[in-house]
């Protein structure tokens, strides 16, 4: 049976666009010790790779035994900052991926406008996403709920038959299935194959082989 063809590609951001989540695991790592609740970084990838601030949150209150302030991250965005000035670049082969793509695109991430723009801006991607950014802050619930991403398609104006969602997480998978959208989990990062495979989801590993994945999808 002929699927609807893909007329808009709905990217997450890190690990997706940008080789963030190493970075960001490592600050991780570094800011739970700092509050007296260790993760390993096994544990940060499985649990929080792709996760809302909410599940983070709620994850480090449990450890700690006790509530943590509202805003508690704001204090330790100057690590992240200075991070990715100095270490963060783009996912390999997504410029020309980018390049390559003849669909409408956009970004819609689990992260807040600042930071989504901030690595875009860093990485020199930022000149395909203008205007079209969309962030957990701009609904109710972030991933794994599907709401990102359905306010994503409505906002661009497409149906979520015709979206394609491209996720390094487990999370993004899930939200995507749950939009009802066609989901291509990217595995050349932190997040196992294992972990992205499902319904309804293509997994693959190397960036540079998503223009053919999505064509045949709507062979």
């Amino acid at each position: 049976m002929t699927q609807n063809p893909v007329e808009l590609v709905i990217f997450d951001c890190d690990g997706v666009l940008v080789d963030s989540e190493k970075i960001c695991v490592k600050v991780d790592a570094m800011i739970m010790a700092d509050l007296g609740c260790t993760f390993t970084e096994a544990e940060i990838i499985e649990r929080f790779v792709g996760s809302s601030t909410e599940v983070y949150t709620a994850a480090v209150e449990e450890r700690l035994g006790r509530r943590l302030e509202k805003g508690w991250q704001q204090q330790y965005e100057h690590l992240y900052d200075a991070a990715f000035a100095a270490e963060l670049t783009a996912v390999d082969g997504i410029a020309e991926v980018l390049r390559r793509l003849t669909t409408g695109i956009c970004v819609a991430s689990n992260g807040d406008h600042a930071g989504i723009r901030r690595s875009l801006e860093i990485t020199d991607l930022m000149s395909h996403f203008e205007n079209r950014i969309f962030s957990a802050g701009d609904v109710r619930l972030g991933k794994p709920a599907p709401d990102l991403f359905q306010h994503a398609a409505r906002s661009m104006g497409v149906p979520a038959e015709r979206c394609a969602v491209i996720e390094d997480s487990a999370y993004g998978v899930q939200a995507a299935r749950a939009a009802g959208m066609r989901a291509f989990g990217y595995c050349g990062g932190l997040t196992p194959a294992l972990r992205l495979e499902g319904p309804g989801t293509v997994v693959f590993d190397d960036m540079r082989n998503l223009p053919e994945l999505l064509a045949t999808a709507t062979a």
